[in-house]
Formats: structure tokens, C-alpha cells, sequence
């Protein structure tokens, strides 16, 4: 019993003894790197733990590329011994002694380490400007074209990579940030210079970099990744620095490279007081310019006449600009249809022109003499920090009333349409021709007279037929084969929808309003919608409805018309809506 207690003291005694020599030990490979050398970091932890390294310390002056961690557990002399080991790869952010802090791990400290980052050796990270240091084999500049910009205006940032060796896998990057928007310009350009008696390849690139806020702001600097050679030989470079290449390097081993530019700092100006209140463009240069279709001074009635205007601006991006129809007004008695703009960015000398294009349409509604008002767009000589404008002078034209017999005023029918479809165009002129005031109306109303008395006749001719087919039809038709006159008005339906299929695909908005009202005809033959206007009350459907008013837009100012979205937004007929004294649904069809 005694020998039992004290075996079980031995051993409290051991793991006391073993918890006390536990320590935590770390160290480096070397104290003293160059600029953009990595080094390795070696932690050891005595006795076993089931925990593992904090690291976080390390990341305010490192970066942290790989990490690897192992044990061994070992028995000499009837002594139980365990080792823990974590390996990690860091890479400095900054030059100059650096502090390697202590790291905590199972309740344990390691000592502090001093490592000495920069001077004679590989690579070599800068900010603004080189060095004139002949040991350097690969560097970063970085220039700016300006340190003071306005808020939201363009700065160009030149990053220029010098290397005498071959680089692997590299790769250049600037984080952007929530204080400033980057955006590469153009793409990269190789050349070879001497610097200091030493040839060295130079790939160059340029970012475009938008402050979004004004005062002191700092952007962190490019980062360099890549492999290098570790034999230290000085091998001549070729082809694109930045593209991949796996098989670098394959007969050589290779070392990781990571160089840290200094960060960019800029001092944002805010905007001026005397800058436009509306648009806030600051630019070297902004011009505004605008074309006609047709160049004409008189126009009917109806007649649709469009203007393209073209905004653009040296130093902005086209989706800085402005939307254009929103800078134009027009007078009353002109209707405004505006088409989507379209933007552009091309490189212009060292920084971006941007632009924004627009089609307007102009239609109308009356006769009389019209003036378009003076376009202004302010904007801020960012060079010579002056307020500008760009203009276009002020425009008139007269309208006249609309040609006897023209069809301009309204949606011009298909040669072929059917009659329900000249019943709405014709109710449709009626409807325009009282809101624009059309001369002769006399004559109109003796057409009107003879539309509706033809109206009056055809309805009561319609009902005679309806009530004979009612009484003539046997009541146990339900349930049976459809009749002859349904079965023709199926097949009707679904060629018309073909063809209002085919006419999507074309993008010819005439004879796709003609045949899909012809097949809406066939669909409700004893509720005929009458317009694409009531089709969508009788589709009831948001994305159809507007669809359907681009299709009436598009005949009835000539404008292009894409048919893809209407194709989409009616793959297949819908089936048929009920009204209050039908129930009855048409079977779907299929085109």
C-alpha cells in the first residue's frame, strides 16, 4: 500500500517537473534579409500541448505567407519527453530593424527577436523614388501626377518594376480601398534601362485612382509576388513578366519574393464653393457636341426628329458623366423618348477620356414655332482650378400641321393588316388628331360619320349571326369534339404567334404588332382587344405590359426595337382570361 502512494507521488512529481521545464522558445534563420526576402520563424514548445501559436502579432509588420506545424515524442533514459514545432514563412512588410514580438502559446511566452530588413542582398521594395543602391536586383518605384487632387478626380499612379533577374509566377497588385476606387490603365509596357551601370527590364503600369472623400488619405502601396531563383545567379528575363509560367524555374529551386511599395498619400482637395451645383465633372477638358437625324428647321406634325448628343471628358470615366436627357428640356407640345446611353473609356496621353452617347427622340404634338433651350454643363479646369462650361446653343424649328393623308401622325398600318387592326389605328388617329388640333375637320367628321355607321352596321350583323349559331347549337356539346369554327380559330392562333415569334427575332415591330394582335383575335373571337393597350389590361402581367408600350413605342416613332425582351416575356400564349359572363378557358397553344 505505502509502495502504491508513493509510485503515485513519483508521478505527480514528474508532471510537476515536466510542466516547469515546459518553455517556449522561437527563432530565425537569419537576422539580417534584404528588402522582399522572406524568412522562416521556428517555434518550439516544450511538453505537449494541444493548442497552438497565436500569430496575430505578427501581421502589423508581417505578412504571414505559409504556416507548417509537428510533433515527436520520444522516451531516453525511462524519460518521457514531447516537442511541438510550428514553422512559418513571414515576409516584411517595411524596411528597417523590426521586432519580432512575443508570441503566447499553451499559456507560455517566447522572447522577443530583432530582425534587420533592407540594405545589400536580393530585392529591394520602394515608394516614390529608387535608390541609387548598384546591389539591387528587383525594385518598385511609384509616382504620382499630382499629390493635391480634388475630390472625385482622377490621379494617375505610374508603378514601375526593376529587375535583373527571372521572375516566376509574379504578379503586381494595388488593393483598393473604401476611400479610394482603383482601376488599371491600359495594359503593361516592357522596356530595358540602365540605372546606375546596371541593366535592368522594367515593366511599367499605370492606375487611375478616384479619391472619394477630401483630406489626408493613404492608400497602401503595390505588392510584388514571386518566385525567384535561389542559386543567386543574375539570368536575363523574357517574354511577359506577369504571365504564369509553371514550368520556371524547374531545374532550379526557388525561393518566394514579396516586395511592399510604400503606401500612396494624397491630399484630397474638397470641392469648391464656385463649382456647378448640379454636375460636379472635375476635368482637364469636357466637350459637348450634338447631330441631328434629319438636319432639318421644319417638321410635320408627328413626325419623329432625334438628337444625339455625345459628352466627353479628359481625366473622368464615361460612368462619371451625367445622363444627357436629363440636362435637355424641351417646351411644351414636344414629346421626349429617350434611348439608353451608351459609355466609353479609352487612354488618352497619360489619364482616361470618358464619354456618354445618346439617341432623343423629338415628336411633335402640335403645330407652331418651338425654341430648344441652351444646353449648359458646368465643370472644373482641374489644371488651372477654374470653373467652365460646355454648351450648345439654343435651336428652333416650326413645326407644321400634319400632311393630308399622312400617316405620320399615327402607327402606320402593315400593308396586309387585318381589319380589327385598322379599326384600332383608326381609333388611335381619332384620339391624336383631337389632342393635336388637325386642320379640316370638317372632313373628318364626315369620315368619322361613315366609320361609325359602318361600325353600327357591322356589330348588329355580328350579333344576327351570333343568336343563330346560339339556337342552332345542341346543348350536349359539352364535353365533345370542338366545333369546326373553334378548331380553325386554334389553328389561326398559333400561326399567328409563329409568326409574331419570327417578327421578335427580326425586330420588326410592325408586323410583330400586327401578328400578335391577329393572334389575340383568334384567342378572345367574341372579346376582341383592340390595341396593344388593351391587350396588356387583358394580360395583366407588369413585365409583359411593359414590353408591350416599347413595342407601341418603337411604331410609333421609327425608333429600333429589340424583340428579345417581348419574346421572353411571352415564351408561350397565355391562356384565356374569363370575363364576368364567360368561364369558359381556351385550351394552350403552342407555337
Amino acid at each position: 500500500m505505502k509502495t502504491g502512494y508513493r509510485i503515485s507521488a513519483a508521478l505527480i512529481a514528474c508532471c510537476i517537473s515536466l510542466s516547469a521545464w515546459a518553455a517556449v522558445t522561437a527563432s530565425v534563420e537569419r537576422s539580417h534579409v534584404a528588402s522582399g526576402e522572406t524568412v522562416q520563424l521556428l517555434l518550439q514548445h516544450e511538453g505537449s500541448t494541444g493548442s497552438q501559436p497565436d500569430l496575430g502579432p505578427l501581421k502589423r509588420d508581417f505578412d504571414i505567407l505559409r504556416s507548417s506545424s509537428g510533433s515527436k515524442v520520444q522516451i531516453i533514459n525511462g524519460h518521457l519527453s514531447s516537442l511541438s514545432q510550428v514553422n512559418v514563412l513571414l515576409a516584411p512588410k517595411h524596411d528597417g530593424k523590426i521586432q519580432i514580438p512575443p508570441l503566447e502559446w499553451g499559456g507560455q511566452q517566447s522572447a522577443a527577436l530583432e530582425l534587420t530588413v533592407g540594405g545589400s542582398g536580393g530585392a529591394t521594395g520602394e515608394g516614390a523614388e529608387a535608390t541609387s543602391d548598384t546591389s539591387q536586383q528587383v525594385f518598385l518605384t511609384s509616382t504620382l501626377d499630382q499629390k493635391q487632387p480634388y475630390v472625385q478626380a482622377a490621379v494617375v499612379l505610374t508603378v514601375r518594376l526593376y529587375t535583373d533577374q527571372a521572375l516566376y509566377q509574379a504578379s503586381l497588385d494595388l488593393p483598393a480601398s473604401s476611400n479610394v476606387l482603383v482601376k488599371q490603365l491600359g495594359k503593361d509596357r516592357q522596356m530595358d534601362e540602365v540605372r546606375n551601370g546596371r541593366s535592368y527590364h522594367v515593366v511599367e503600369r499605370k492606375y487611375l485612382l478616384f479619391p472619394q472623400r477630401s483630406g489626408k488619405l493613404s492608400l497602401n502601396g503595390p505588392v510584388l509576388n514571386a518566385q525567384v531563383q535561389d542559386t543567386g545567379r543574375n539570368n536575363r528575363m523574357f517574354g511577359n513578366l506577369f504571365s504564369q509560367m509553371p514550368f520556371g524555374g524547374i531545374m532550379n529551386s526557388t525561393r518566394p519574393l514579396r516586395l511592399h511599395a510604400k503606401p500612396v498619400e494624397l491630399n484630397v482637395l474638397p470641392r469648391p464653393d464656385s463649382a456647378d451645383s448640379a454636375n460636379w465633372l472635375p476635368a482637364q477638358k469636357v466637350t459637348l457636341e450634338e447631330t441631328w437625324r434629319p438636319d432639318v428647321t421644319q417638321i410635320h406634325v408627328g413626325e419623329p426628329i432625334t438628337r444625339h448628343l455625345r459628352l466627353e471628358a479628359l481625366g473622368l470615366t464615361g460612368e462619371q458623366l451625367p445622363e444627357l436627357n436629363t440636362i435637355m428640356s424641351v417646351p411644351d407640345g414636344i414629346k421626349v423618348y429617350p434611348d439608353r446611353s451608351t459609355v466609353a473609356d479609352s487612354l488618352q496621353g497619360e489619364t482616361v477620356l470618358g464619354s456618354r452617347d445618346q439617341d432623343i427622340a423629338l415628336i411633335a404634338m402640335r403645330p407652331g414655332h418651338y425654341e430648344l433651350p441652351a444646353i449648359r454643363i458646368g465643370w472644373w479646369d482641374t489644371q488651372h482650378n477654374t470653373r467652365h462650361e460646355a454648351m450648345l446653343p439654343a435651336r428652333s424649328f416650326d413645326v407644321l400641321p400634319a400632311l393630308a393623308g399622312s400617316s405620320s401622325a399615327v402607327i402606320p398600318p402593315p400593308a396586309k393588316q387585318e381589319n380589327l387592326i385598322q379599326n384600332d389605328s383608326a381609333s388611335q388617329a381619332s384620339s391624336i388628331e383631337q389632342s393635336i388640333g388637325i386642320a379640316n375637320t370638317q372632313t373628318w367628321r364626315w369620315i368619322s360619320l361613315a366609320l361609325g355607321l359602318l361600325w353600327v352596321g357591322t356589330t348588329a350583323a355580328w350579333w344576327r349571326e351570333r343568336q343563330r349559331v346560339h339556337h342552332a347549337q345542341p346543348a350536349n356539346l359539352i364535353g365533345k369534339k370542338m366545333p369546326d369554327n373553334a378548331q380553325t380559330s386554334s389553328i389561326q392562333a398559333a400561326s399567328a404567334f409563329k409568326a409574331f415569334k419570327r417578327a421578335c427575332s427580326d425586330n420588326d415591330p410592325h408586323a410583330a404588332r400586327q401578328q400578335l394582335l391577329a393572334w389575340a383575335s383568334a384567342v378572345w373571337p367574341e372579346d376582341i382587344p383592340y390595341g396593344l393597350n388593351a391587350l396588356s389590361r387583358r394580360l395583366d402581367d407588369t413585365k409583359l405590359i411593359q414590353a408591350l408600350r416599347q413595342l407601341d413605342r418603337a411604331c410609333y416613332t421609327g425608333s429600333k426595337w429589340h424583340g428579345e425582351d417581348l419574346a421572353l416575356s411571352l415564351p408561350v400564349p397565355l391562356a384565356q382570361t374569363t370575363s364576368p359572363e364567360k368561364k369558359n378557358t381556351l385550351p394552350e397553344l403552342y407555337p
